[in-house]
């Protein structure tokens, strides 16, 4: 729309011209609406804040028109987040009021219907903290005994998203915002491309089940290839993708209009083709060689943090990994949960409607399972799972997380307004296609700060919580601070729904409980399919 506004306004002014000459001098008066116009439409496409106004120079300016026609800030709030529910409304509101620095207080109350069934909160304490005394950017340390370059994370980091199906602009701004708020971003499965470099950011390098940027011709694992990404000093921390949330088991989709040679070479495919990724790993295919290939890539990288990613499913398999754990006390640094409601810009209806366990059982489950296996204290758990403020970040941490990755609300930050064209190669804002005309729409400078500005605020809003509470440390948050509305007549804390178990209850026969015991008799160290005959 860039140059066809531009070709407008040197047509109109050069017609407007003629019509003076041939026909009336009287035709200039059209010049007194036209140059306005013309002037405002190439302010438009040169401001650096609006990637829809730089984009769509005038006709841009009607969203934000109708915006004004609405409801003030402050009334978005009535869109609960409650599950089951639409949410996108306030996480988006969140997003852009932190992200550009505007106040995100709210008159009139809550805004949530209190009384409604799935409402949730934490409880605040009479002895609450002064949150200003408080640790304003909470960090942990992820890396167990066998790890030789343990990473101090946030505990609010960028979740996986590709370049590929990012912009060059987006992946930049991200990693520029990383940088300037010393949080970390994972690069997804695309692969490790120079604009994840650039900016300086700490990466988490995620390998999916394609090997993007570390695979032979033929799509297998390369050590070679992989040894020279890991050694990279922005790689921090590595992360293997089972599975995610919005997809499990069905592999990730590059449309070959965003393929483009730049990207190719990244990932080692061909260009301009549809890249489809498996929906399983050939690197391994039990639970002990899953772990090998931990200690292999523990092993080329030097010692940096090994993890992977995963959408619960079959529970037994998971057990099946831990049983494996034990046997050979090979052990990830980090376990990334995700859930079946996540996000993605492609995927079946089917799949991300009805495949994956929810995020909140998934992430009680992982913690629960490691916990009985006498694992928990040395690996750490990240939340991955539509985590937008600082309640999610208390909420997800109850459940047993130490960290949280975010990747909706940070695209928002980015400018993303949920145009729902990310497969198709059209997003108006520049955020998810490869089209250099919209790309250019989206300002590198301008956009990191505004991500960097939400990272900041949503971690205070975090640590503001955790004062209300009376509580000084993360690690003091547990199920029990958590409530949830289960009717009009009853209320339940999260220990009552999600019970933790004992500490090593899964070593023995005798001492596991009711609700594992099926999945432990299917769980085999060797297999991740059940045992026979269960």
């Amino acid at each position: 729309m860039r140059n066809e506004f531009t070709a407008f306004s040197v047509l109109s002014l050069l017609l407007v011209g003629l019509a003076a000459y041939y026909w009336s001098v009287a035709a200039l008066y059209v010049l007194i609406v036209l140059i306005p116009i013309i002037a405002l439409g190439f302010y438009d496409m040169f401001q650096s804040k609006h990637a829809i106004m730089r984009n769509y120079p005038i006709f841009g300016r009607g969203r934000y028109f109708m915006e004004e026609l609405r409801p003030k800030i402050y009334q978005y709030f009535v869109e609960s987040d409650i599950d089951g529910r639409p949410y996108d409304r306030t996480i988006r509101t969140l997003a852009y009021t932190r992200a550009k620095g505007i106040t995100d207080t709210a008159p009139f109350g809550t805004q949530l219907n209190v009384y409604d069934e799935g409402y949730e909160w934490l409880n605040h304490s009479i002895a609450a903290l002064n949150a200003h005394h408080l640790d304003q950017s909470p960090r942990i340390t992820i890396g167990s005994a066998q790890c030789k370059q343990p990473y101090s994370a946030s505990v609010l980091n960028v979740s996986a998203m590709s370049f590929g199906s990012l912009s060059t602009n987006a992946v930049l701004a991200l990693n520029g915002g990383a940088k300037m708020g010393s949080f970390a971003h994972n690069t997804g499965e695309g692969g490790i491309s120079l604009h994840h470099l650039t900016e300086g950011g700490d990466l988490i390098y995620q390998i999916g089940t394609g090997y993007f940027g570390c695979r032979t011709k033929d799509g297998k694992f390369s050590p070679e290839l992989f040894a020279q990404k890991a050694a990279l000093p922005n790689v921090k921390m590595i992360e293997i993708k089972l599975s995610q949330g919005a997809k499990p088991g069905h592999g990730g989709i590059l449309p070959a209009a965003k393929n483009t040679p730049e990207i190719a070479a990244i990932r080692n495919v061909e260009p301009h083709t549809t890249v489809f990724s498996p929906p399983y790993h050939t690197a391994f295919t039990n639970p002990i060689e899953l772990l090998q290939f931990i200690e292999q890539l523990r092993r080329l990288s030097g010692g940096k943090p090994i993890g992977f990613k995963l959408c619960v499913g079959i529970k037994s398999e998971f057990l099946a990994i831990c049983k494996a754990m034990v046997k050979t006390g090979i052990l990830p640094d980090f376990i990334t949960v995700d859930g079946g409601e996540g996000g993605t810009g492609a995927a079946p209806l089917e799949f991300s409607n009805y495949v994956g366990m929810p995020f909140k059982e998934g992430l009680a489950f992982v913690h629960d399972a490691l916990t009985g296996f006498n694992l928990r204290q040395h690996i750490k758990i990240i939340a991955s799972g539509k985590i937008a403020n600082g309640f999610h970040i208390f909420r997800a941490m109850a459940l047993g997380a130490d960290a949280c990755n975010c990747a909706r609300a940070m695209m928002l930050a980015l400018g993303c307004i949920q145009a729902l064209q990310c497969n198709l190669n059209t997003c108006p804002t520049g955020v998810a296609t490869q089209d250099p005309e919209l790309v250019k729409g989206l300002v590198v400078a301008d956009k990191k700060t505004r991500v960097a500005k939400f990272h900041q605020k949503t971690v205070e809003s975090f640590v503001e919580l955790m004062a209300a509470a009376g509580l000084a440390n993360p690690k003091l948050i547990s199920r029990a601070h958590i409530y949830r509305r289960i009717s009009m007549s009853e209320i339940r804390r999260y220990d009552e729904i999600y019970p933790p178990i004992a500490p090593g209850c899964l070593l023995q026969a005798g001492t596991c409980p009711q609700h594992f015991k099926i999945h432990m008799q299917e769980a085999l160290p060797h297999s991740f399919m059940p045992a026979p005959g269960q």
